[in-house]
């Protein structure tokens, strides 16, 4: 049985990259096929990897400007060949479910999300950082590509989601139905420290919508340790906000982000994200995190056991939960526990069992 890897873009190391890495462990063979491959910015496992980029791979400044050309990505990926392969299995948050593929063919599309700038196009277009320019160009092609998103899940034979959340989403957006395979957690790497700190943590993307600015304010107020790891656009602005309460790691490697997480005293996620692994991460450390439920941590971050929950996004949310977490006490062997649910040997057998499950039944 022959497979390809389909993925969105190689040009970020994030959550959804973790998949690529775990699908390429369970199928070492299969190529993977994606739009730009940015080698400058990707871990040295890559490296070893058959990677096979689209004609976008040589424009001019597309590692810096990739979100510019929006419009090509379609084309992309249909200009794949893909014949000679039995199975193709996109990783998808945008446009890598759009492959062509024919009817002898099995497409399982592994769904990060419907891609939220179509779907919530409102709401990201509020949020996001764009100029008039690009706003106004946005909603001219938004109902082009909205109606090709949705005309190309049809030909997706069988959906994965990487939470509830999704699975609704696809449910909604797309009118199908989804198995849910959470994303892998790497829990042999993330261990608990001996010694904890007395600072908080915060990672992520800096970018407005993800709300660290709510963070940075609180803990101004608070006068608590903070440090945070992570870059992005915000964070000149965040930068400017801070008080000397709060240390700016900025981008770091992931011997460094197990020792901060190993060492804090929680992990403050104020993210609405679709699954969101950061937290994972952090109970695999033993350490609890106070997050933000309205997103996907909502699924794995439980009241009592691996953190505190907060509800909305608001100072005064974010604050109580700060209050409600020095009245408690943790588990360190029982969050790590929780972090063994969503381990990587888990995914790979999930995925495994269910590719040679539709297989079988094709």
């Amino acid at each position: 049985m022959r497979i390809a890897i389909i993925h969105d873009y190689l040009n970020q190391f994030g959550g959804a990259e973790r998949v690529v890495l775990a699908l390429h462990e369970l199928f070492p063979d299969a190529p993977i096929f994606t739009s730009i491959f940015d080698r400058s910015k990707m871990p040295p496992e890559f490296m070893k990897m058959d990677i096979r980029t689209s004609f976008m791979q040589n424009i001019p400044g597309i590692f810096k400007y990739f979100r510019h050309y929006f419009f090509l990505y379609p084309l992309a990926f249909r200009g794949f060949d893909l014949n000679g392969y039995d199975v193709v299995i996109s990783s998808s948050s945008a446009f890598a479910q759009g492959i062509k593929t024919t009817k002898d063919q099995l497409h399982v599309c592994y769904c990060h999300t419907p891609a939220r700038f179509l779907w919530d196009f409102d709401e990201y277009i509020e949020k996001e950082e764009l100029g008039w320019v690009k706003k106004n160009i946005l909603r001219v092609v938004h109902p082009i590509l909205k109606q090709n998103d949705l005309e190309t899940s049809k030909r997706v034979d069988f959906f994965i989601a990487n939470s509830k959340i999704t699975s609704n989403r696809i449910k909604t957006f797309y009118g199908r139905e989804s198995q849910i395979i959470y994303p892998p957690v790497n829990t042999n790497y993330f261990t608990p420290g001996d010694f904890q700190e007395e600072y908080f943590l915060a990672v992520g993307r800096m970018v407005t919508y993800k709300r660290y600015d709510l963070v940075i304010e609180v803990f101004n107020e608070l006068n608590l340790p903070l440090k945070i790891i992570g870059t992005g656009p915000a964070i000149t602005s965040y930068k400017k906000m801070a008080g000397g309460n709060i240390e700016f790691l900025g981008k770091i490697g992931d011997n460094e982000l197990r020792k901060y997480f190993a060492g804090c005293r929680a992990l403050i996620w104020p993210e609405k994200s679709d699954l969101g692994l950061v937290p994972l991460e952090a109970s695999a450390s033993g350490r609890p995190s106070i997050a933000f439920g309205g997103g996907g941590a909502g699924e794995t971050v439980i009241e009592g056991l691996n953190g505190v929950v907060f509800h909305e996004q608001s100072k005064d949310a974010l604050k109580t939960a700060l209050k409600r977490f020095k009245c408690m006490e943790f588990d360190k062997q029982a969050i790590c526990e929780h972090a063994k649910k969503f381990d990587a040997k888990i995914f790979k057998t999930k995925m495994r069992d269910l590719i040679e499950d539709i297989t079988d039944e094709n």
